[in-house]
């Protein structure tokens, strides 16, 4: 699955310069500000949007790609916001967790939840996904830093629960 063995640990200053490029140079943040802002509001019921609606403002965003041969329609809402209601309890729990937590024994319930997700909404968006629900605990990954950056291998099809496993050991490393 891995492909590197040694991974470069960014220090502070690294990942302090990082954030400012990104924010100067990557206009869709206010999207993930927004769809962060809609989450907690649609958990604390403090809006009519349900968490489901609130996945899709940064699905329908930062996860074109996806949507460009996977039409988004209401039984695709329906089947996300099905899928978030039947792990509620799981979500909720590592919602309240940050990634230093993270241990084998959690595996099990993440390759569950990972893969329900990702064929609801492809590898790409159910890291979006998990990470808007619990954002101190699941990692974002997108293809190129996962392949590019970590040389971990991605799969096609609903089968990458292991690989994002490994990137969040090299996230909790770091």
């Amino acid at each position: 699955m891995i492909v590197r063995s040694e991974i470069h640990i960014p220090t502070m200053k690294e990942i302090d310069s990082a954030r400012t490029a990104f924010q100067e140079r990557e206009p869709s943040d206010l999207f993930y500000r927004v769809a962060t802002e809609l989450i907690d509001l649609s958990i604390r019921k403090a809006t009519t949007l349900s968490v489901g609606e609130a996945l899709a403002v940064l699905l329908q965003t930062w996860n074109k790609s996806f949507y460009r041969f996977h039409p988004f329609s209401e039984q695709h809402l329906q089947e996300i916001e099905n899928h978030v209601k039947s792990h509620w309890d799981q979500i909720a729990a590592h919602r309240r967790r940050c990634i230093e937590s993270f241990v084998p024994k959690d595996e099990p319930g993440i390759i569950s939840l990972f893969t329900n997700f990702e064929q609801i909404v492809g590898r790409v968006g159910t890291a979006k996904c998990l990470h808007l629900l619990a954002p101190r605990f699941f990692p974002l990954w997108d293809n190129k830093i996962i392949t590019k950056g970590y040389g971990i291998i991605l799969r096609q099809g609903p089968r990458n629960a292991k690989p994002y496993l490994h990137f969040m050991e090299y996230a909790k490393q770091q």
